[in-house]
């Protein structure tokens, strides 16, 4: 019985060196954004009160989970440069996850929040400062869009998602904005609570279906039904192998997946056959971009010892 890490760690110094270069100025960018989104949270909660706007505290709801996002995209961008360890074997990437968790339940009591304070005003509406929240919009679009300008010059796939959620921010702005506008024009407060009802139904249904997606990492479920029948079918297409068992797919963190299976050869294999099947497993899965694979072989008459 053979066993293979199917997973290449060699790496050159100044590859190192870029890559140490490159998630420097991927942490910088994040931490621009994440100061900058802070501080403007904190002054729409307190400009949402001050204009009396259900509409504005929705939104300070949704960029409050949007901060909580990058700062834990910040913080784990720091982590990532840490080193696995005797404890934490694959490395520090799947506390992403708690990260994640984390924001669903902030972001779900927010919402709910909001929903006591907006649905009795649709039945009695109440005129908010359509200056202040003109103030405030124009100040959003603003903000929102100068970190998502800093996070646009990103190439990881943290910084792509965080930019995709300052532009809902600048859209959502672009909304109030819009409704301030008209209220300074007429006297239609309902406007008020139905934008900020708006809001925070956008934000629930992205959160549950996020938070579904992450306690399914944690239950360890497969990332991609399509990707494990994917690796299953390259794998047996592969000559010499008869069938095969305990394939097993799971994500560390939604990104980095991981793969182990046992591959039963159609017959016993020398060392110099082991090699080239090797280099064909290599070939086959390396499409689907699997960050770490362990692939155990058995011959034909071998009785699994994990059965």
């Amino acid at each position: 019985m053979k066993t293979q890490d199917n997973h290449s760690h060699s790496h050159s110094h100044s590859h190192s060196h870029a890559h140490s270069h490159t998630q420097d100025m991927s942490s910088n960018r994040i931490g621009w954004a994440f100061f900058l989104n802070l501080g403007f949270t904190i002054v729409e909660f307190i400009g949402g009160w001050l204009t009396n706007s259900t509409a504005i505290m929705a939104d300070a709801v949704h960029d409050l989970g949007d901060t909580l996002s990058i700062g834990s995209a910040w913080v784990l961008n720091k982590l990532g440069k840490k080193q696995a360890n005797s404890e934490f074997s694959y490395g520090f990437r799947r506390l992403s996850l708690f990260g994640a968790l984390l924001n669903g339940l902030v972001l779900i009591i927010g919402s709910v929040w909001v929903m006591t304070t907006a649905i009795p005003r649709l039945f009695e509406p109440v005129m908010p400062e359509a200056q202040g929240m003109l103030l405030l919009a124009i100040f959003g679009v603003c903000v929102n869009g100068f970190a998502a300008y800093k996070l646009s010059a990103g190439k990881t796939l943290n910084e792509r998602i965080l930019n995709w959620h300052l532009l809902e921010d600048v859209l959502g702005w672009v909304a109030v904005l819009i409704v301030s506008i008209v209220l300074m024009f007429a006297e239609v407060p309902i406007l008020d609570p139905l934008l900020s009802i708006a809001f925070t139904l956008f934000i629930l249904i992205n959160v549950v279906r996020n938070l579904w997606t992450t306690l399914k990492l944690f239950a360890q479920s497969s990332p991609d039904a399509a990707m494990f029948e994917g690796i299953k079918n390259s794998l047996l297409r592969l000559n010499g192998v008869d069938s095969l068992h305990h394939l097993h797919l799971w994500s560390l963190d939604g990104e980095s997946n991981v793969m182990t299976v046992h591959l039963t050869l159609s017959q016993a294999l020398g060392s110099a056959e082991q090699q080239q099947l090797k280099q064909q497993i290599k070939q086959q899965l390396i499409d689907f971009k699997l960050t770490h694979t362990t692939i155990e072989f058995e011959w034909p008459d071998e009785a699994c010892r994990d059965k």
